[in-house]
């Protein structure tokens, strides 16, 4: 299972929120390069790197930072937040994504997603599947939609895509666990690699996701906040 921690990007700055309210902004580090190198350092080699301000604006706004942490680190970065539209798309890549995350868009315009997957591969673009009460929400959790996350997941895994980010939104920044039910349910349901986000707090939750079958785990305020150290995933990895 691949342990991907999360970089959360607002001014240039690595932050991270509660339940996706960007009024609980914390900022943890100024210089996102720094906190890379660390993950880089305890041997982690993925990288989730979400641009909020490119979410709320819904367009690529910090292209300059994914940049910065491509060339300088050798992370396999997914890149998300406000890739609306085939520039943006471009502009990620161009900028060293290895992979970007399509989430609002994905609610909005499926035939543009469809042409994505056609013109990038389906192993380069993963779906956001990110839900409240089982309900898909977008523009960087602002809006919510009538769409049930695992029909939403299912249309897309008829339409190609293999790879899946799914954040329960009550538990992203919470500490309080993941949401092991609703993760087993997907995967019960759809042949999807699933990444679990959001809730994770200790490292016993990044066992017990591997135990449930995800293909990786997203991993943001736990180290932040030193509820889970590097040591320990460098473990998890060397032991995995």
């Amino acid at each position: 299972m691949k342990i991907i921690p999360a970089i959360d990007i607002i001014d240039g700055k690595c932050v991270r929120l509660s339940k996706g309210d960007y009024n609980t902004k914390k900022i943890y580090n100024e210089n996102p390069l720094e906190v890379a190198k660390e993950f880089e350092g305890a041997g982690i080699e993925f990288l989730h790197l979400v641009d909020l301000d490119g979410a709320k604006s819904k367009h690529i706004i910090n292209q300059k930072v994914l940049e910065n942490l491509a060339k300088k680190t050798s992370l396999h970065i997914d890149f998300g937040g406000g890739l609306k539209t085939d520039k943006d798309i471009e502009i990620a890549f161009n900028s060293g994504a290895k992979q970007i995350t399509i989430g609002s868009i994905a609610v909005q315009n499926p035939e543009f997603c469809i042409s994505l997957i056609e013109k990038y591969s389906a192993k380069k673009i993963i779906l956001g599947a990110d839900c409240e009460n089982k309900k898909i929400k977008t523009a960087g959790w602002l809006e919510e939609s009538d769409k049930n996350v695992i029909d939403f997941i299912l249309d897309y895994q008829m339409k190609g895509i293999m790879n899946v980010i799914c954040t329960d939104i009550s538990k992203d920044g919470m500490l309080q666990g993941a949401s092991t039910e609703l993760y087993q349910d997907i995967l019960d349901k759809t042949t999807v690699q699933l990444v679990a986000s959001g809730g994770i707090s200790c490292i016993e939750d990044v066992y017990l996701m591997k135990e449930i079958g995800c293909a990786g785990t997203i991993i943001g305020k736990a180290i932040y906040e030193g509820k889970i150290s590097l040591n320990q995933l460098q473990n998890f990895i060397q032991n995995a």
